[in-house]
């Protein structure tokens, strides 16, 4: 398993980095466009090579992709907690229980008790 996972990994670097030496010219990113620029008064505009840009909406679509799930899985991560607090209450209780129960016996018979 760890072969297969060297080998993708290693065609995923080939792949991305032929990708980069494909894309290597430059582009203007710009902000807004010019017109809603000019009339708020602020228009920023950077130039960068097309990888940098392909490689970045991968990046942040990944980065969103995983934000978003973390968000929809709170109500199940909420539930677990709930559920893994009301089972230490419910063994809290039910070693009360056995103790209470154990108060007359003699203390071997109430190890034995426990144990079981």
């Amino acid at each position: 398993m760890r072969y297969i996972r060297y080998a993708f990994l290693g065609t995923l670097g080939v792949v991305l980095i032929s990708v980069a030496l494909a894309n290597r010219d430059m582009v203007t990113l710009t902000l807004l466009p010019e017109a809603l620029g000019n009339l708020i008064g602020f228009n920023f505009s950077v130039a960068m090579p097309l990888f940098f840009v392909l490689l970045g909406a991968v990046a942040l679509g990944v980065a969103i992709g995983f934000a978003w799930e973390w968000m929809r899985e709170h109500k199940h991560r909420s539930g677990k907690s709930r559920a893994e607090k009301e089972l230490h209450q419910t063994k809290r209780e039910v070693r009360r229980l056995k103790g209470k129960q154990a108060e007359g016996k003699d203390e071997v018979l109430a190890i034995l008790d426990e144990a079981s």
